[in-house]
């Protein structure tokens, strides 16, 4: 269906009236009612989600169903301040911003000042890395912030609904044309980082909990209703080491499955030296 709606004359005319964010609310007013919970068991079933996971099964709609709360111990945090840990649940691509330019394999090239609309903050990351995270429908839609720190206010930036599925990257510069919200966080192990949460076709919300914060590791920062979703999030020059192999992964266009939490890279030292 996707590779009819973005490589179709016909299909790129409905998809016009699916990105719109119009749809998208009504989508999402429609899941948000008791009558979404018809949805609820072949969701379930069709994506194989084991629900004693998570914390409740009593579900008053789709959404609570789609944003449902797993059970700490199944998702730590390493523990090691000077380990990178990944925000979410998803598939991760890492590609360095070289001209203040993102250039993924085979997908839309797009700046970093287009996808934050600021040259300004956008210049601090020169040199530096833009991780993103594709969220599918079937993993936990829940994210935390990665250090301990302070953030600034969020930033929404308005737009359209693309999906984040392949299909649409190749042809488009998703990320910068999907509906976005962002806050910059000055974290106490890896400098600045901007975390970024992008919607995507019939996501009803981005949801975040906090304005300007003092942060947690490990803390939830926020949650996406329904829909497939990106959280990205960009790093300064020589502040992380990115493992090896999913560098590696992403130089070939593929995408390394990651859990919240997980160890994803190191913090770099001012010497240039790994710590931990």
């Amino acid at each position: 269906m996707l590779e009819r709606l973005y490589n179709t004359i016909t299909g790129r005319i409905l998809l016009k009236v699916l990105t719109a964010p119009v749809i998208s609310k009504i989508c999402g007013t429609f899941l948000d009612s008791r009558a979404s919970v018809i949805l609820i068991r072949p969701f379930v079933r069709s994506n194989a989600i084991d629900l004693s996971e998570y914390y409740s099964d009593d579900f008053k709609c789709f959404n609570d169903c789609f944003a449902r709360r797993i059970k700490p111990y199944l998702r730590p945090f390493d523990a090691d301040p000077a380990s990178f840990v990944s925000p979410c649940d998803g598939l991760l691509t890492a590609y360095e911003i070289k001209d203040g330019t993102v250039i993924p394999v085979k997908q839309s090239r797009y700046s970093v000042a287009s996808l934050l609309h600021s040259k300004k903050i956008a210049s601090h990351y020169e040199g530096g890395y833009c991780l993103v995270f594709r969220l599918c429908v079937d993993n936990y839609h829940r994210y935390s912030y990665i250090d301990n720190g302070v953030k600034g206010v969020n930033r929404f930036i308005p737009g359209r609904l693309h999906t984040v599925q392949p299909v649409a990257l190749r042809d488009i510069p998703v990320f910068t044309e999907n509906s976005r919200e962002y806050t910059v966080m000055k974290t106490e192990n890896f400098g600045h980082v901007t975390q970024v949460e992008v919607g995507a076709m019939l996501v009803g919300k981005i949801r975040n909990y906090h304005g300007r914060h003092v942060t947690r590791r490990g803390e939830e920062k926020g949650c996406f209703l329904y829909g497939g979703s990106t959280i990205i999030l960009l790093v300064e020059k020589d502040r992380v080491v990115i493992d090896d192999r999913i560098l590696a992964a992403s130089a070939q266009g593929r995408e390394t499955g990651v859990v919240m939490g997980e160890c994803i890279g190191r913090k770099r030292s001012i010497t240039g030296n790994i710590q931990g």
